[in-house]
């Protein structure tokens, strides 16, 4: 298996995450105000008109990752997917520092252990996917 193929799989695995609990299931969480705390920080909704949409995005993401290598436009996808996660990973370290946050907070936790590691790995990932695109490319 090779670094497209997981990052694609993370991302349908974020997919079916998303339509579970736009079934109105919560879990891991014992409630959606629980929920919404745990993975955002703060209560929102967790209704299918929110969360199908960011299935819908993420089985984009999956399949722009596994076409990188062939697709202008998948390319660009990934290029703002990867903004996106520089973004999202810096907000990450500014609330690992306590920032805005509440240690005491499941969200602060799972922040620092599991969300930030896993947008910087994923960065990583995807800017590596963009250089060997670039560097494959042929002049015209």
């Amino acid at each position: 298996m090779n670094a497209r193929q997981v990052v694609a799989g993370v991302h349908v695995l974020l997919a079916a995450v998303h339509v579970y609990w736009a079934t109105g299931a919560t879990w891991p969480a014992t409630d959606q105000r629980s929920l919404s705390q745990a993975v955002l920080g703060q209560e929102v909704s967790f209704a299918p008109q929110v969360v199908l949409p960011l299935a819908a995005l993420h089985v984009v993401l999956a399949v722009a990752v596994l076409k990188v290598d062939r697709l202008r436009l998948a390319q660009l996808v990934v290029a703002g997917l990867a903004a996106g996660l520089a973004v999202r990973a810096a907000a990450g370290l500014v609330w690992d520092f306590g920032l805005g946050t509440d240690s005491g907070t499941a969200f602060y936790w799972l922040n620092l252990f599991f969300y930030t590691p896993a947008c910087i790995s994923l960065l990583a990932v995807d800017l590596r996917l963009l250089r060997t695109r670039q560097l494959t490319e042929l002049p015209a």
